[in-house]
């Protein structure tokens, strides 16, 4: 026995892949076998393949007439053989020691950097229709990071014990949740549905895994690669499908111990509703722990370096098609500096290039599938015909071979014009135009035009322009940013979480998040225990 310290955390360093580096040749190797082929996706519900028969396609959006592969939707049965599984795992894994439940997600992080890296990458790119630097940073470093990052965290939380007085020990157990928890990815971050549905179990409870249905090839790789690192079974249950009939299943069962999503703001509110209709009949209340919409912003002072925020528009607002949930969306500026910006930035926008994400040379891919393809088209159209509006750059689309959708600005003449306050979730940025005299003005626009309060970033020289920002601004963003893009979180250097209409704050990818995932026992032991009932001051004088 001894009291057991797991390696300190470090972000795992990114690949550049540039041409003829090793990781690149190895990249494109990969890229093109997993290309050449078609793999039938089975459910793994107690570690173990479950072939439903109701099966779907995956395609590459860039290529939308190639498929990857086909998988097999649960259904009900199947969902409560899941549940079942992850209840039977529970009573071993629930008392395995930390150290060993540790070491299997610490396996999984050193496979990820080593022999696994690049399969992460080139099932992220094909499915998600991620540039390779895109994939590096997010089904690879983040999700090394998760699983690093958060076995430290935990491992502080354990360390987290009372006082005790004399003749007491005193004592903290941190307990996994009874039952299990529902873990629900979307589709733009792979690291996201690695860290959804690990970080109940490296707190050790077990959860089942209902992945995005337009990336369950990418997702199955992720849980492939737990079981390798020694995942037991039933610990994860695989288990993709209609979202609806997988949810009529589990968000009513009464050991539902916790929903842990990354999703729609609809979505999570549809879900926290149906489990308040249900409270009654679940054995401890659930935990809700939720990541939403955005509506993310960046305003810009006077006094700010215009190419940084030129800079920051461009790859906030359109790396990864604009389809992450801290993407740049609108924008305000003050009149001085559009003057001076205004050309160049719709001279740069329109020679962005987009296409295959094979080729890399090509900075954007497709967007996600027809729906978020007709969504986005559908703002752009409205721009377009608007007295409201003016698309200054971008605004073609194309789905023909791949939802291609250029990188597209928008300039509001109002600010509360409706793409400067709905979420489009696609490479669209809106901009507002304000006078440099109305900066507080501008300042009250950007916390009341949206119901979001996810990530946003000022940029200002004048350090009393960046106080009024954080002043004003305390609320609208649960990641704020000064001088820089609001995109790009770090595990372990911005935990990364908002609030209001974008999600709970329970900050992924730390200590908070992980205290959502045990419920505290409290232990007091006195070893010699009192023999009388009565208290001094009771005796007579």
């Amino acid at each position: 026995m001894g009291n057991f310290q797991p390696p300190v955390a470090v972000n795992e360093p990114v690949l550049n892949y540039e041409p003829d580096s090793p990781e690149r040749r190895t990249l494109k190797a990969e890229l093109k076998r997993m290309s050449s082929e078609q793999v039938e996706i089975p459910l793994i519900i107690g570690g173990k393949e479950v072939r439903s028969g109701d099966t779907a396609n995956q395609v590459m959006p860039h290529r939308h007439g190639h498929v990857l592969g086909t998988y097999h939707k649960a259904g009900k049965e199947e969902v409560t053989k899941a549940i079942d599984a992850a209840e039977k795992a529970h009573r071993e894994w629930s008392r395995w020691p930390f150290e060993e439940r540790a070491a299997v997600f610490l396996r999984a992080a050193e496979l990820l950097s080593t022999t696994w890296r690049q399969v992460a990458n080139a099932s992220s790119m094909l499915n998600q229709s991620k540039t390779c630097h895109q994939a590096e940073i997010d089904s690879v470093c983040e999700l090394i990071d998760f699983y690093r990052f958060n076995v430290e965290f935990a491992h502080r939380i354990y360390d987290e014990q009372p006082l005790s007085d004399a003749g007491m020990w005193n004592r903290l157990e941190y307990r996994p949740l009874e039952g299990f928890v529902y873990a629900i990815s979307p589709f733009n971050f792979s690291s996201i549905g690695g860290n959804l549905c690990a970080a109940p179990a490296i707190m050790g409870g077990t959860s089942i895994w209902k992945p995005a249905g337009s990336t369950v090839f990418s997702d199955y790789h992720t849980m492939r690669l737990l079981l390798e690192a020694g995942l037991p079974d039933g610990v994860i249950n695989f288990i993709p499908g209609n979202s609806s009939a997988i949810s009529d299943v589990a968000l009513k069962h009464r050991r539902l111990a916790g929903i842990h999503f990354t999703g729609s703001t609809q979505v999570f509110q549809l879900m926290w509703r149906t489990v308040g209709e249900n409270i009654q009949n679940y054995a401890a209340y659930p935990r809700l722990v939720g990541e939403t919409g955005g509506k993310d912003f960046i305003i810009a002072h006077g006094s700010a370096d215009p190419a940084a925020v030129m800079a920051a528009i461009l790859r906030g607002g359109y790396e990864y098609q604009g389809q992450k949930c801290s993407a740049v969306s609108r924008v305000y500026l003050p009149s001085s500096m559009w003057k001076g910006m205004k050309d160049e930035l719709v001279e740069t926008i329109d020679h962005m290039t987009v296409g295959d994400v094979a080729d890399f040379r090509n900075f954007m891919g497709a967007v996600i599938d027809q729906s978020a393809f007709d969504k986005i088209k559908e703002y752009i159209e409205h721009a377009k015909s608007s007295n409201d509006a003016h698309v200054l750059a971008g605004g073609e689309c194309d789905d023909r071979e791949g939802y291609f959708i250029r990188p597209t600005l928008i300039l509001a003449e109002k600010p509360d014009y409706r793409s400067m306050c709905e979420e489009i979730f696609g490479p669209v940025v809106s901009l507002y135009v304000y006078q440099d005299a109305e900066w507080e003005q501008a300042l009250k626009y950007v916390d009341t035009s949206s119901p979001y309060a996810l990530t946003g970033a000022v940029f200002a020289n004048d350090r009393k322009a960046i106080q009024d920002a954080d002043r004003h601004l305390r609320y609208a963003a649960g990641n704020f940013y000064i001088n820089d893009k609001p995109t790009g979180a770090v595990v372990g250097q911005q935990p990364f979480g908002g609030s209001r209409a974008s999600g709970t704050n329970d900050k992924a990818g730390s200590m908070m998040n992980l205290m959502r995932w045990v419920t505290a026992r409290t232990l007091k032991e006195t070893f010699v225990p009192a023999t009388e009932y009565k208290y001094p001051f009771m005796a007579e004088s």
